[in-house]
């Protein structure tokens, strides 16, 4: 069970969305080097980050505040956000990230998806957003008619490294993960599954630190994390000790 630290990058900050929203985005660190070292001395496993200009772009738009924090780090880091070919994921991939995460391709192109898995085996995650249970694309601007299993289906045993999660209705607002649809998905493809969106207080690590919750390859959080609403060290040390039980 891991719990990643997510950095959401927006105009080179560090900053959280509100429903996804980009005009609702709260700045929380100028530095996003900076906020990664300050995860990995706290003693966080890996760490997610997403560019957020680029998923809307359709292409890399923080490039240089994600090398800034490649080179700053030494844990895994795995990128989402406006990563759509091949070449593209490669670039990444020999800059030092640990896997790519690919979103709106998933849907557009899954042809795609599947021959990066092939030619990076372990080395591509997909990202699900869901509006209502539907897939959302475009950095969350678009909802197509596509249901979350329906999609993470498609990749079953293409060799996709892991499935990240994110139900919009709850991200950024603190309103705690959909665990119901994230259990859901979970046990429906062999995938892991990395829950997102939402993770609000301790009580959701303690839920996470359940038997039952071991299916999932961990969980994100980001705007708890930032304004202290979860404890870092308290948090890392009940996951521990899930793991080890």
């Amino acid at each position: 069970m891991i719990l990643f630290p997510a950095i959401d990058l927006k105009d080179g900050q560090c900053v959280r969305l509100k429903l996804g929203d980009m005009a609702q985005a709260t700045v929380f660190n100028d530095d996003p080097a900076a906020q990664a070292l300050s995860f990995e001395r706290q003693g966080f496993e890996y760490l997610h980050v997403v560019d957020l200009n680029g998923a809307f772009a359709g292409e890399s738009v923080n490039g240089a505040a994600v090398e800034a924090i490649l080179e700053a780090v030494t844990f895994p880091v795995q990128l989402g956000g406006g990563i759509r070919s091949i070449a593209h994921i490669e670039s990444w991939l020999a800059k030092g990230l640990s896997r790519v995460i690919l979103g709106t391709v998933a849907v557009r192109d899954p042809a795609l998806v599947k021959e990066a898995a092939r030619l990076f085996p372990g080395r591509v995650a997909v990202g699900i957003d869901a509006k209502g249970g539907k897939v959302a694309v475009e950095g969350w601007a678009e909802t197509s008619e596509l249901s979350v299993i329906d999609l993470a289906r498609r990749f079953e045993g293409a060799g996709v490294a892991a499935i990240i999660y994110t139900d919009i209705d709850r991200d950024g607002v603190l309103a705690g993960i959909n665990w119901p649809a994230t259990l859901e998905l979970a046990k429906a493809v062999s995938i892991p599954v990395i829950a997102s969106g939402g993770l609000a207080s301790m009580d959701d690590i303690r839920t996470l630190a359940r038997p039952e919750y071991a299916v999932l390859e961990g969980a994100i959080s980001g705007r708890a994390l930032y304004d202290g609403r979860i404890d870092s060290r308290e948090a890392l040390a009940l996951l521990e000790q899930a793991r080890s039980a």
